[in-house]
């Protein structure tokens, strides 16, 4: 029984300290549950400690593919960044260029992240998805990807919200009305921005995302 017990607080443990997983594209390695000894670490700088290589790479859109996440906590500032190249550890396209801000915890998934940049046929790039909360520290996991002209978004069945999950698009000229969250689930330096649920669409300055609400 206390070795039940043991095992299930140590579990409990590592859950705290890795607060969300990649579920669409692709990611490098399973960063959320890792086994006793392994250096994978979401908080490690760029990618969780995960070398290019360790997963597959997902065939995604030449102009910008679906995103699908759970995440652990009950609020996140949300960015997501592009790196080109087979081994590329430089991050420096920004596919988020406004703060997205999401509350509550769940399946969130971005029916389709733009990518500002021109990209060919064929071209492998890396994206890094990461989060931060409270205590401002982040954390980071990657997806290799290819990008491919006959690489299609996923479908409205596959890209769906937990019905709870809202986000803002922190900097955003225009508000959207959503269902209320509770108060202790909002940041307390959270500004005005573009608050998304439901089917509502979110618009912001070379940003545009559907967040489409489960059912």
């Amino acid at each position: 029984m206390l070795k039940n017990t043991v095992a299930l607080a140590a579990a409990f443990a590592q859950l705290a300290n890795a607060h969300f997983l990649v579920q669409y594209p692709s990611w490098r390695a399973e960063t959320l549950d890792v086994p006793e000894g392994s250096d994978y670490d979401q908080w490690a700088y760029p990618c969780a400690g995960v070398p290019t290589g360790a997963g597959n790479r997902t065939d995604w859109p030449l102009t910008g593919g679906s995103i699908k996440l759970h995440l652990y906590h009950p609020w996140s500032y949300l960015f997501i960044n592009l790196g080109f190249g087979a081994n590329t550890t430089n991050f420096n396209v920004s596919l988020t260029p406004n703060i997205v801000n999401v509350t509550s915890n769940g399946v969130i998934c971005l029916p389709q992240v733009p990518v500002p940049v021109n990209v060919s046929d064929g071209q492998l790039a890396s994206l890094q998805i990461v989060t931060s909360g409270s205590t401002g520290a982040a954390l980071y996991n990657c997806a290799d990807i290819t990008f491919r002209s006959s690489a299609q978004l996923l479908d409205s069945n596959e890209c769906r919200n937990d019905t709870d999950i809202t986000a803002v698009i922190v900097g955003s000229s225009s508000a959207a009305e959503t269902p209320a969250t509770p108060a202790e689930s909002t940041p307390p330096s959270a500004a005005p921005g573009t608050t998304v649920g439901g089917w509502t669409l979110a618009a912001a300055v070379g940003l545009a995302f559907a967040f489409v609400a489960g059912v």
